[in-house]
């Protein structure tokens, strides 16, 4: 079958994926590839288990796999081939050198860049599609314009806006697609291009076009806003416990004022994920690196909001169960950073499990979807963690519940069959307030939620 269009995706991971699948889904006229040098990686996009958990993307990539979606380890044959390449590669944050901790490392995206030039025979529209800092593309530009072949690669933005856990409902129902480039006839031609692809199921006022530079810091701001919201309403949360107020009808009051809205200001342990971290630790960098020192140091304090409502999460576990949990066991319900997702980046119960070791504690963790990245992440330090899937199990014999994942499957449990299976006194420390806090109490549990009074028989 002849393709209208080669569109190739370098990487295969929780952007590029899913991107591809939706895309191929939607445009079947092109030819999409994806490639990644991770064999067992691409392995696993060309079997029924897939790399990764979201709802939804099983049915759309076993719908397109092999008619007009592939996944390959052959990069440089798929750059060939390519009109189109979308970059999905890691941008990290550095651990080394100038940056460290903050900036973004580029090593994989430069490499990226002169792989295109080896094995590229002709003008080809290149699309970002990893979270860069503004004005990559400055960069980007400066090295592909010094192939030696004549060939012009034009630089578009277009950064993803998918949260976990919906990422197919945000790529076929998203709130936006927005597309930068330079404000040149040939930048402009491209843009239009990318536009193209989206029209294919997007409407035209959801697809946002901007200059290169507002696309690449608009990722980043957003991410930046989202976790803040976070980070306010926890903050709130630590005040609400100190008074008797209750964070979620605080919430509910404020999120019915018009220009707030009610997303996001849900009270939890703490945000996690890939991005806001990474993304509000860039921003920070770069503010520095331009002398706003203000600035910088206003967005940083989300960062270390999060953290303290982490660390608080943990102390105040210590102390209710009386100053010590050193041989206690406590059963960890979720270790994925939110529900729907495998993902474990970043996660909070990376941190309060970390946290609760020092403190000697025995830990079982339970998850639906992450328990063999929870092995990967706590490598080396478990040798007092078990991995039970079966929740029931993981409460059996332990002291406390501290629950860090908002599963669905979590609220449906026997909290009397788990209570009865418990030592005593039993806790339960509500890291996402999704619990009946009144049920449990009645069933004899000490009940501990985020920004709510505790219930305690004591």
């Amino acid at each position: 079958m002849k393709f209208e269009k080669n569109i190739l995706c370098i990487g295969a991971g929780y952007v590029g994926g899913p991107t591809m699948s939706v895309i191929a889904l939607k445009c079947p006229e092109y030819k999409v590839t994806v490639v990644d040098i991770n064999k067992d990686r691409i392995n696993q996009w060309n079997s029924d288990n897939l790399p990764i958990y979201e709802p939804g993307l099983d049915e759309v990539v076993n719908s397109c796999r092999g008619k007009n979606l592939f996944f390959t380890t052959d990069v440089a044959n798929g750059i060939k081939e390519a009109d189109i390449i979308f970059v999905s590669v890691n941008t990290p944050t550095k651990t080394f050198g100038e940056g460290a901790g903050m900036a973004s490392d580029l090593q994989y995206w430069e490499k990226t860049a002169h792989e295109i030039i080896e094995h590229s025979d002709r003008d080809k529209i290149i699309v970002e599609k990893s979270t860069l800092p503004v004005r990559t593309a400055e960069a980007l530009d400066k090295i592909l314009s010094s192939n030696e072949k004549g060939i012009n690669f034009e630089i578009v933005s277009n950064p993803e806006f998918l949260a976990e856990g919906t990422a197919i409902k945000d790529l076929i129902d998203g709130d936006r697609v927005l597309i930068g480039s330079h404000n040149t006839e040939a930048g402009l031609k491209a843009a239009k291009a990318i536009s193209n692809i989206y029209a294919h199921w997007m409407t035209d006022e959801k697809i946002l076009t901007t200059n290169l530079w507002s696309s690449e810091l608009t990722k980043l701001v957003a991410n930046a806003f989202l976790a803040q919201r976070i980070s306010s309403v926890n903050s709130i949360s630590a005040l609400c416990e100190k008074t008797d107020a209750d964070i979620s009808e605080i919430s509910y009051a404020v999120g019915k004022d018009s220009r707030i809205g009610s997303k996001f200001l849900n009270a939890s342990v703490g945000f996690g994920g890939s991005c806001f971290r990474k993304d509000i630790l860039n921003l920070v960098y770069i503010a520095r690196s331009y002398g706003l020192i203000e600035v910088a140091d206003y967005w940083e304090m989300v960062i270390k909001m999060n953290e303290y409502q982490e660390t608080r999460f943990v102390n105040k576990m210590v102390k209710e169960m009386f100053n010590t949990v050193a041989d206690k066991k406590i059963a960890v319900f979720g270790f994925a950073f939110k529900a729907n997702t495998g993902d474990t980046r970043e996660s909070p119960a990376i941190v309060i499990i970390k946290k609760l070791l020092e403190e000697r504690a025995n830990i079982a963790i339970t998850d639906p979807k992450a328990l063999k990245n929870a092995r990967l992440d706590l490598e080396g330090i478990d040798q007092n963690v078990s991995y039970e899937p079966d929740p029931y199990k993981a409460a059996d014999g332990s002291s406390a519940i501290a629950l860090a994942t908002e599963w669905d499957e979590f609220k449906d449990l026997d909290y009397k069959r788990i209570y009865d299976s418990m030592k005593k006194p039993a806790f339960i420390f509500d890291g996402r307030n999704i619990l009946n806090h009144k049920e449990l109490f009645d069933i004899g549990f000490n009940v501990y939620p985020i920004g709510k009074a505790s219930l305690t028989h004591f």
